[in-house]
């Protein structure tokens, strides 16, 4: 079982590479520069997703990552840097060696093993050739999963609308339960102790319709416009946030499991874009930081990510479910990272409108898809104090994660017209 996207280490060398700070990912304005860069064409670019240049995803093996563990989190960050600087000082090209500098994003030690470094290509090559090292992956762009009929997205359907629907404040004199909330048996109160990781652009921080710890929260950015706060610059992470938790009140709407605290794992830019190598630091802080029995909701993907999914999978290993988006492509989901995951505690949601039929633009496959959920028209919270209704495998997802927050999923019939002939069952509480 098993989709939508740092920090600064300086490594003064001569290969002596000396901590410098700690968390630094690329900032918000320089990724805006290099998705409208014109140095990226076609043979730049991977199934829409951007390769960010010279930066990379350098991934230790198992036996040698096994020596980097630590009582503290902070210690094994140091010891897989001390393992990447001896790698590193051992290579004797004349490059390296007039080297004075190198930069490192994202040092992981509570998923995978690794780092996300700054190299040239002759220390890439060193890298890939040397025995301790697992695999060395460049960086690219991830989004959240585009909406159908954007550039990115499938096929929008006549009988799905899609276009947003920015409801301001919304009518907040009286509470409404969004069609999606009934059809999976949402609750009418969360009792539990367990939190709903977002991975994703943030969550508007005080939004009265939503309980929000950003004490615990994260923030891949620490420079640019997004670097300032886990606060949501872009309005999907608080629909997320809504559809899994929002609080049974007199205002709004209702999650599923309503008035559960949901925590900003801000990955993703005001445009809806971050790095793999950000994301992978998400999931990082939440295997660092969650529960078993938490929920970690990811609507959010791209292409293939090895890397990224070997994270969920350690993670999702300390019992906490992570929640995954199948893509809006109308395509299958074994094509795009981290829908195509599977292992124990991952799940990937496919999306279906009212009357349980299949939206058009949902990509499909069994496997990796385990559940299909509300994803058409659907209201939720959004940033600002502000209500939206939007459709996507983007919010289908959420409903699956408040479920799995309330307790172990059930089902209730199959979406019809599921393209790859193999209805998914449909989740419910």
């Amino acid at each position: 079982m098993k989709n939508y996207f740092n920090f600064k280490f300086l490594l003064i060398t001569t290969f002596a590479l000396t901590l410098f700070s700690c968390s630094e990912e690329i900032d918000s304005d320089s990724l805006q520069n290099i998705e409208e860069s014109d140095s990226f064409d076609s043979a730049n670019t991977v199934g829409d997703s951007q390769l960010i240049p010279g930066q990379y995803i350098v991934v230790l093996n198992e036996d040698v990552a096994k020596g980097t563990a630590s009582k503290t989190n902070a210690g094994a960050r140091e010891n897989v840097l001390d393992v990447l600087q001896s790698i590193l000082s051992e290579n004797n090209s004349s490059e390296s060696k007039t080297s004075t500098s190198l930069e490192a994003l994202n040092v992981y030690s509570k998923s995978i093993s690794g780092a996300t470094l700054k190299l040239s290509e002759t220390q890439v090559e060193f890298l890939r050739k040397d025995k301790r090292v697992s695999y060395v992956e460049q960086d690219r762009i991830v989004q959240f999963a585009p909406p159908c009929g954007t550039p990115n997205g499938g096929p929008c359907d006549p009988a799905e609308p899609n276009d947003p629907v920015d409801d301001g404040g919304g009518d907040t004199s009286s509470q409404e339960t969004p069609w999606g909330i009934t059809r999976v048996n949402g609750a009418a109160s969360y009792t539990g102790t367990n939190v709903a990781w977002i991975l994703d652009s943030g969550i508007d921080l005080d939004h009265p319709d939503l309980n929000v710890d950003a004490t615990r929260g994260f923030n891949a950015f620490t420079k640019g416009r997004d670097g300032k706060s886990t606060d949501d610059g872009n309005g999907h992470g608080s629909h997320v946030a809504g559809t899994i938790a929002a609080l049974n009140n007199s205002i709004g709407v209702i999650g599923v499991a309503p008035g559960a605290t949901v925590v900003p794992v801000k990955v993703l830019d005001s445009n809806g874009s971050g790095s793999y190598s950000g994301v992978i630091a998400g999931v990082d802080h939440v295997a660092a930081n969650g529960t078993a029995g938490d929920v970690a909701n990811m609507s959010l993907g791209g292409p293939v990510s090895v890397a990224l999914e070997d994270a969920i999978k350690a993670a999702a290993q300390q019992g906490i479910n992570f929640m995954l988006a199948a893509g809006n492509e109308a395509q299958d989901a074994n094509n795009v990272s981290p829908a195509r995951v599977n292992g124990a505690n991952i799940y990937t949601i496919s999306a279906m409108s009212e009357g349980d039929n299949w939206a058009s633009f949902s990509n499909f496959g069994n496997p990796p898809v385990d559940f299909c959920a509300p994803g058409v028209s659907v209201k939720s919270t959004w940033k600002d104090g502000a209500y939206n209704t939007i459709s996507g495998t983007s919010m289908a997802t959420p409903h699956a994660a408040g479920i799995l927050l309330l307790g172990a999923a059930s089902t209730s019939g199959t979406v019809n017209g599921d393209p790859d002939g193999t209805p998914d069952a449909i989740i419910t509480h």
